[in-house]
């Protein structure tokens, strides 16, 4: 198969490099088009207020200086000889669970290449400190493996959470929905040397809808969470309601 690899870590991630191994000792044909430098929290903009650049590292991939977005954006309509057949991102070195994925570089480098009508996923290590990215590649492969003979009959986009664990120790795997987490905390202050208020975000609350059937719920339980997202943001129950409001 013809593979497109991108994430929101940056073209020198170490997930990255292990996915794009992986798939060229499986047999797969990849192509790497990734940010210049870590992204992560880009979610799906694109670059609209300067011109972009695609470079090469000697390791082959190609990196922008851009978003992830950027990154499938250019490389299936313009960079690219052939569409690719799949459209893949990450490793990423850490969940993309719940709200995540609102935000997250990785989900939204998969997002385009489904927008643009290639299947796709987003895989992520919810990293533990053990970092097997090894784990997560294998899982990559199945999935590219299952496609490969026995494609999805419209297009799909998934969000798989892999547990930070030996392959061996994973316990099978979990079609889930997204659960959600606990507000975030609060904005850190600092005062830099020039007596000026500095802000950090502050980091994700934890989860709060982590009950079966979640994605949260599965990786506790090392499972493989893999989760169909779709693009329509419509609230279609609440149509109705809105209509009733604007009428009055």
């Amino acid at each position: 198969m013809r593979i497109l690899l991108s994430n929101d870590d940056g073209y020198f991630a170490p997930g990255l490099a292990a996915l794009a191994t992986a798939l060229v000792e499986a047999g797969h044909k990849i192509t790497v088009v990734a940010p210049e430098r870590d992204r992560s929290g880009a979610s799906n903009s694109l670059t609209l207020d300067r011109p972009l650049m695609v470079r090469q590292a000697p390791s082959g991939f190609y990196y922008v200086n851009g978003t992830p977005t950027d990154c499938v954006h250019l490389a299936v309509t313009g960079l690219l000889p052939e569409l690719p057949d799949m459209v893949i991102s990450g490793i990423n070195h850490g969940a993309n669970m719940g709200d995540d994925t609102v935000y997250s570089g990785t989900v939204a480098a998969a997002t385009e290449g489904f927008l643009l009508g290639i299947p796709a996923i987003a895989i992520s290590l919810v990293n533990s400190g053990q970092d097997h990215f090894d784990s997560a590649a294998g899982v990559a492969i199945e999935l590219v493996e299952r496609f490969a003979s026995r494609p999805f009959p419209q297009a799909v986009l998934l969000n798989v959470n892999i547990p930070d664990v030996p392959r061996g120790v994973l316990a099978g795997v979990e079609v889930t929905r997204l659960g959600r987490r606990h507000k975030a905390q609060d904005t850190v202050k600092t005062i830099n040397p020039r007596n000026q208020t500095m802000y950090w975000v502050g980091a994700a609350g934890g989860a709060q809808d982590s009950g079966p059937g979640t994605d949260f719920h599965a990786v506790a339980r090392n499972l493989i969470s893999v989760t169909p997202l779709q693009i329509d943001l419509t609230h279609y129950p609440q149509m109705a309601a809105v209509g009733d409001w604007l009428a009055r």
